[in-house]
């Protein structure tokens, strides 16, 4: 068994992007991203997270370890500085992630080692993980899964083997935070409960709503940037997107939106809040497990041809402006989205990432018909006594 380290735009992450699929041969439920969200692609128009051209490397350090014994990948694990996250906070963490490791805990160790290690090199005080490269709010692919292992995840969320939570605890990585998930049904149709307040809440206050427009998409991802930037500031883990950030967003946005999911609220006039729900590509993403069928290309064209028909749709986001909260704004945009889901043939709506003690959010998804069905968790220790 050996370790080896690549650095950013070494060619040899692409068996780095490959461990999972292997790890995850015989797991029925899990799903992977795009290669290409990973490695970029030009025919796809995508910028690759682990590509040197990615806004994230604007703003932080990285480095990605691989473990391997002769040809076969045992495991995998990324550290990062991210040190837009350490001016903002005013704190010195390094994050580990991208961790994938077969059930060997001598591999998880020499992985946990490797990144410790490194972070400890340029002055790290805590280690915190699991995520993408790091667990700021708005990205993708953070923390591990600790329950609900028997259902696949929606779009940009993990699942992984039981045993992960176990290993990183046995390691000494303590629980940070939680996020949970909650499933509903909307074929149940919208609560008559939540009909009365969005009646009376419109008799006191004039709300008006609107679609995204996506053929100005730049702009319209614009202003969910402004609202993020303000609804979310108090939010464990939140970062500011930045423009670039927000380019990404708006290329990411084209190949599954839809329109009616996502849309905005103005009171008085004034933008309000933004609710943003996308139709779930990981139905269409599910593996195969051939090799021409679980290429992108034939991947993306298995999303095109069934984006109108996916039932489940992720609630990605939902911001309102601090000044605009306690009016209810929220159960407006919930109603409308959830009408126009069920209109549209959407059968279930996982509201999801949800922090633990933001009991507002939680009490919304409950009052909406869900149940929480899934939860994942981020990790963290100190460097110096690990």
């Amino acid at each position: 068994m050996s370790i080896e380290e690549l650095e950013l735009g070494d060619r040899r992450l692409r068996k780095f992007v490959n461990v999972p699929w292997q790890i995850n041969r015989h797991d029925p439920n899990w799903t992977p991203p795009l290669r290409a969200d990973m490695l970029g692609s030009h025919l796809l128009r995508i910028t690759g997270l682990l590509t040197p051209a990615h806004p994230y490397h604007q703003s932080a350090e990285v480095t990605h370890f691989l473990v391997h014994s002769g040809r076969g990948l045992l495991g995998r694990i990324s550290a990062a500085v991210n040190q837009r996250f350490n001016e903002h906070y005013n704190t010195r963490i390094g994050f580990f992630g991208f961790f994938d490791t077969v059930e060997d805990y001598n591999v998880a160790r020499l992985l946990l080692d490797s990144a410790r290690e490194w972070l400890a090199k340029r002055g790290m005080e805590i280690m915190r993980g699991p995520g993408g490269y790091s667990t700021a709010t708005h990205e993708s692919q953070q923390a591990v899964l600790i329950d609900g292992f028997g259902t696949p995840p929606t779009v940009e969320l993990t699942h992984n083997p039981p045993y992960y939570g176990e290993f990183l605890e046995r390691y000494g990585l303590v629980k940070a935070k939680d996020y949970h998930a909650y499933i509903i049904n909307i074929s149940d149709g919208p609560d008559e409960r939540l009909q009365r307040i969005v009646d009376a809440v419109r008799t006191r206050r004039q709300i008006e709503t609107r679609k995204i427009d996506l053929s100005q998409t730049r702009a319209e991802v614009d202003k969910i940037v402004s609202i993020y930037n303000e609804a979310w500031a108090d939010n464990w883990g939140f970062l500011p997107l930045t423009d670039s950030e927000a380019g990404a967003m708006a290329d990411s946005l084209k190949l599954v939106a839809d329109p009616g999911l996502l849309r905005f609220a103005y009171v008085d006039g004034e933008l309000a809040a933004v609710l943003g729900a996308l139709p779930d590509p990981n139905v269409a993403f599910r593996p195969r497990w051939s090799r021409w069928r679980d290429t992108d290309t034939v991947r993306v064209a298995r999303l095109l041809r069934t984006r109108r028909h996916i039932p489940r749709i992720r609630l990605m986001f939902f911001g309102i402006r601090p000044q605009f909260r306690k009016l209810g704004v929220d159960a407006v945009l919930y109603h409308e989205v959830l009408g126009y889901a069920l209109a549209h043939g959407y059968e279930q709506c996982e509201p999801s990432m949800l922090l633990e003690d933001n009991d507002l959010i939680l009490r919304a998804s409950a009052f909406m018909g869900g149940h929480r069905y899934k939860t994942w968790r981020v990790y963290e220790m100190p460097i110096q006594n690990s």
